[in-house]
């Protein structure tokens, strides 16, 4: 009998870490769940502990020292990466280090600190596995190539919420109506950035660092059905794309078996393969070019990543005050690409390091805070 996979995972009871779960339930002949880090929710974490017979478990109250000890003491073969923000970075660089392999479901860490995470892998030999849906499939299409065909990489958006939304009602959209995904299920934090479509242009930064390309080849398309997960367009003019359900234990399952992949699906459908629903006879995919100017963190993802340096790790900071102040009522929601466009035009790049990326995460968040605090003394 083949020895299971050891697997860890850090962010165990959000919204990616509860889906690998699902996917590790149903393949426990597969996998071995030897670490588990969870933020406040002690219950579910004790309940997940318990339920897969894990023995090395921490929560948010023992900081780093916790996260370190789920990523290295519990000895795993791959790390789901899955927590929000800079809190894991330690962790997840001590892991890649010793060889570890990553599956990657934290932008901000790739986004941040990407470029020294790739070139760690690089030296120890970690495979860096992507989870979003938009990486895996571009992942997959280039298994194989030449990196010189390569002519441009496409990420596809499902447009969020406010697609068809007149500008005006979108500006003064309530968290309610930002949190109505038409497609994925995700977590709080993931679900506004799609809404202002911070998450793709964070997104083309991950694909930059992940894959090696540079920002102008690197495109995205509205594909609103959410089936088609991305593009590969080469030097012949043939194209190259991963198709699959809206569900993100697809891309998980698939990172956490890498090389092989699961038996997860016996449905001989073609049109539900295809990400038709239930009784339905026919499928239309649509594709359309997003407007930068209806979303200006598209335009404010690129420039950071043209900028280069520590300001894409600045980005993402302000991103998340901003993204924070809005759900927590204080900005409206028109003010989150403002508040990071603010913080941006007032900070220089920095030569990327580990520590250089923690201090510039921590500026562009007391600036983004000080932004919030002058945005919520104006009148209204």
């Amino acid at each position: 009998m083949t020895a299971r996979k050891r697997v860890a995972i850090l962010g165990s009871t959000g919204s990616i870490g509860t889906q690998a779960l699902d996917v590790i339930a149903r393949h426990r002949d597969e996998f071995a769940v030897v670490g588990l880090a969870a933020g406040r929710n002690v219950t579910l974490l004790r309940e997940q502990a318990r339920r897969f017979g894990v023995p090395v478990t921490s929560t948010a109250e023992e900081g780093a020292a916790g996260l370190l000890r789920v990523a290295v003491a519990s000895e795993p073969e791959i790390l789901l990466a899955a927590t929000d923000g800079s809190v894991a970075f330690e962790a997840v660089f001590a892991a890649v280090e010793r060889g570890i392999d990553v599956a990657v479901a934290n932008k901000e860490l790739i986004v941040a600190a990407g470029s020294l995470l790739v070139e760690a892998a690089a030296r120890s030999g970690s495979h860096l596995l992507p989870v979003d849906s938009e990486h895996s499939a571009i992942f997959q299409c280039l298994l194989g190539e030449e990196r010189a065909t390569v002519e441009t990489i496409v990420l596809t958006a499902s447009g969020g919420p406010f697609w068809r939304m007149p500008v005006e009602r979108m500006e003064r959209a309530d968290l309610d109506t930002a949190l109505a995904h038409p497609t994925w299920r995700m977590g709080v934090k993931n679900t506004i950035d799609s809404a202002t479509m911070m998450n793709k242009g964070l997104e083309v930064i991950e694909a930059s660092r992940l894959f090696g390309f540079d920002g102008e080849r690197i495109k995205i398309v509205v594909h609103p059905q959410s089936v088609a997960h991305g593009f590969v367009i080469f030097s012949d003019g043939s194209v190259k794309s991963q198709l699959a359900a809206p569900d993100m234990r697809v891309p998980i399952g698939y990172a956490l078996s890498y090389p092989g992949r699961l038996k997860d699906s016996s449905d001989k459908d073609v049109l539900r393969a295809l990400g038709a629903k239930q009784g339905e006879v026919s499928l239309r995919y649509e594709f359309e070019a997003p407007d930068p100017a209806r979303f200006p963190c598209i335009r404010l993802a690129y420039e950071a990543l043209a900028a280069g340096g520590t300001q894409p790790a600045v980005l993402s900071a302000a991103n998340e005050v901003a993204v924070a102040a809005f759900v927590e009522g204080r900005i409206a929601f028109g003010n989150i690409p403002r508040v990071i466009e603010a913080v941006l035009a007032g900070s220089r790049p920095q030569e990327p390091s580990l520590r250089g990326v923690r201090t510039a995460d921590s500026e562009a968040r007391k600036a983004a805070g000080e932004i919030v605090e002058a945005i919520e003394r104006q009148p209204r």
